[in-house]
């Protein structure tokens, strides 16, 4: 900003407090005062409170992440300055409401900077799946000194096909990333990919069925949809070769967890799971014992020092827009319905 004289806006910060704490530290702070007019409270957590109907009457930029409380039309009454709703996370389906779109506001987020730490975790899954890595490590537990694993198969990661469902941010950073592996084939289904950009990235596009009876090890990353709910069930899963991986980071109700249960209870298939329908899964589920199964509590997104990278796409998005600069990262009614 350095040189160029702006009208800095006015700025307030709606999220949870441990999600202010996380995501903003003094380097964030210092950044945000030298883009906004920053007044007292800084950050609230909830908007109905009279403090925050005070602040809301001259704000012009909301920050909003984790936390935030919906924007809904009665909020929006108290914000008649509103211009632009800035969200330093993923999707903003939990904040915007039709009221923020029927006030034309310009809404961003920072979708692209968290699917780095999600497109990492799949990749590292992807090369763990292939050693069974996962499943031999609890294997251990019993087998002790028993290392015998011929039962597993070929436990390589060169000449595998890997399929992509899900040509999103972050499908397409992991079929990037899969280059670093000798793999025979990527495959990608997804109905709104371009074909050339899947070629010009590595793969090929193909249907959901070829993706899924070819691949040794599918990952999932089609967003929450009403068309996507059980996107993978009992059909889908029969498909797979035998010893085939399902990893999924993207969303649980992508899958179908009774479908899924039957289909792993049977050793046939394998199955990485950072997240689960319902989530957490019932204390009782089947998935919980299976050795051929691997869960981890939905840690594949932003945590800890990774959340400040959302911050800086969002404050990198606060001064575009103090700039009068095209935002990185829109968001409109219509992406948002095929989006995550």
């Amino acid at each position: 900003m350095e040189g160029v004289q702006v009208n800095r806006p006015e700025v307030l910060l709606a999220m949870s407090h441990g999600t202010y704490r996380a995501q903003f530290g003094a380097a964030e702070r210092e950044r945000l005062a030298e883009l906004a007019m920053l007044g007292e409270p800084l950050q609230v957590a909830r908007l109905d409170e009279p403090t925050a109907r005070e602040r809301l009457a001259d704000v012009e930029v909301l920050l909003t992440s984790w936390g935030a409380p919906p924007l809904t039309a009665d909020v929006l009454e108290a914000a008649p300055a509103l211009r632009a709703v800035i969200h330093c996370a993923g999707t903003v389906k939990p904040v915007v409401t039709d009221a923020v779109w029927d006030r034309d506001l310009l809404v961003t987020n920072a979708v692209d900077a968290n699917a780095v730490p999600v497109a990492e975790f799949t990749f590292a899954a992807i090369v763990m799946a292939g050693k069974r890595a996962p499943f031999l490590a609890a294997r251990a537990r019993t087998a002790r000194d028993d290392w015998s694993v011929s039962d597993l198969g070929d436990l390589s990661n060169r000449g595998r096909t890997i399929g992509i469902v899900g040509f999103s941010r972050t499908g397409r950073r992991v079929v990037e990333r899969l280059a670093a592996l000798d793999v025979r084939e990527v495959l990608v289904s997804d109905p709104y990919a371009d074909r050339d950009e899947v070629k010009a990235a590595g793969a090929r596009l193909t249907g959901l069925d070829e993706v899924l009876a070819t691949s040794d090890i599918t990952s999932l990353h089609a967003p929450a949809l009403p068309s996507t709910r059980h996107l993978i069930s009992a059909r889908e899963l029969a498909l797979m070769p035998h010893g085939a991986t399902l990893i999924n980071t993207a969303r649980g109700m992508v899958v179908d967890t009774a479908a899924l249960e039957a289909e792993c209870a049977t050793g046939r298939l394998f199955a990485i799971l950072d997240v689960t329908d319902p989530e957490p899964l019932p204390a009782d589920s089947v998935l919980y014992d299976l050795p051929n199964v691997m869960i981890t509590p939905h840690i594949a997104g932003s945590l800890g020092t990774e959340t400040r990278r959302m911050t800086a796409a969002a404050l990198d998005e606060l001064e575009r827009y103090v700039r009068g600069d095209a935002p990185a990262s829109p968001v409109t009614r219509e992406s948002l319905e095929t989006s995550a």
